[in-house]
């Protein structure tokens, strides 16, 4: 296991401010090119019914995949995301989610991760998919 490099999550942790991932509440836990960990409240990101929102966990899957895209990409390259998926098993009511993006493919110009998230209690809530595309700043 590769572990967190404190200025990468740093880094990642401040490059979020103002942004739609900081507005969310998410976090940075681990990031490395192979994996990053992140999570996010699931209070203020539900839908009416008080349940934490899709949209939400794609938010959460898409930030998480395309910041491990970007470490992987190195610093003179952006990674753009291309194609999401998710697929929604349960909902969470209180407390945060943590995700988990697992890199299935690093290459020159497209990396693409699945990106797990559970509850508290270890229970999946979703699962997603992210291609992103690698360029030139």
């Amino acid at each position: 296991m590769t572990h967190t490099d404190p200025a990468l999550l740093d880094e990642y942790g401040n490059v979020h401010a103002g942004t739609l991932a900081h507005r969310m509440g998410i976090e940075f836990l681990e990031v490395t090119p192979e994996r990053v960990v992140g999570r996010m409240p699931v209070e203020g990101n539900t839908q009416p019914y008080g349940l934490l929102h899709g949209g939400a966990s794609a938010v959460l899957a898409e930030t998480l995949g395309s910041v491990g895209a970007a470490v992987h990409a190195g610093r003179e390259r952006i990674a753009v995301g291309i194609e999401i998926n998710a697929t929604h098993h349960r909902s969470a009511t209180s407390g945060h989610v943590t995700g988990v993006a697992t890199r299935l493919h690093g290459g020159r110009t497209l990396a693409t991760y699945e990106i797990v998230i559970s509850d508290e209690q270890g229970r999946r809530v979703c699962t997603s998919r992210l291609t992103c595309m690698l360029r030139d700043k």
